[in-house]
């Protein structure tokens, strides 16, 4: 009987010897899949990098645009116009940002007054429409009869 403990024994000891060894080999495959997988994403945040700045590349017409569109989109879009701007300011982006501001703050003036409200809304409705095809067609064009006091009175942004 002692000698089956024995051999049972060893066979324990020599099943835990081969599993103790595949753990080791499974560890160190594993460690390998991780260390391709960090290269591959620090590769692909490299090339992602590089696609931002491209995009929004003050020298590129096309990041200003894409800011100047953002800053007509509600306040949120404006506010994240502002940030997008802010890391790489763009002439066209700065000038839709003073813009629409401007429009905003002529909306919410005649809004709150109430015989001129209807109207107000309608003003800065046309005035939103115009400052938004003047983006998207990247032109630099103020809206009529107010868009230079906004490029005067906001030339911080």
């Amino acid at each position: 009987m002692s000698e089956e403990k024995k051999d049972l024994g060893d066979k324990s000891e020599e099943a835990f010897d081969k599993a103790k060894e595949a753990a080791k080999e499974t560890a160190e495959e594993a460690k390998e899949a991780a260390k391709d997988f960090a290269d591959e994403a620090k590769e692909a945040a490299q090339e992602f990098k590089e696609d931002v700045k491209e995009a929004f590349d003050p020298a590129n017409p096309e990041s200003g645009k894409t800011v100047a569109i953002v800053a007509h989109l509600t306040v949120i879009g404006w506010i994240i116009a502002i940030i997008m701007n802010s890391s790489n300011k763009t002439e066209i982006g700065s000038f839709y940002i003073r813009q629409v501001l401007g429009i905003m703050l002529i909306g919410f003036i005649l809004g709150i007054i109430p015989i001129v409200n209807f109207i107000g809304v309608i003003l800065t409705l046309i005035l939103w429409i115009v400052s938004l095809v003047g983006a998207i067609n990247g032109n630099q064009k103020p809206v009529f009869l107010v868009g230079e006091y906004f490029q005067n009175w906001f030339k911080g942004l």
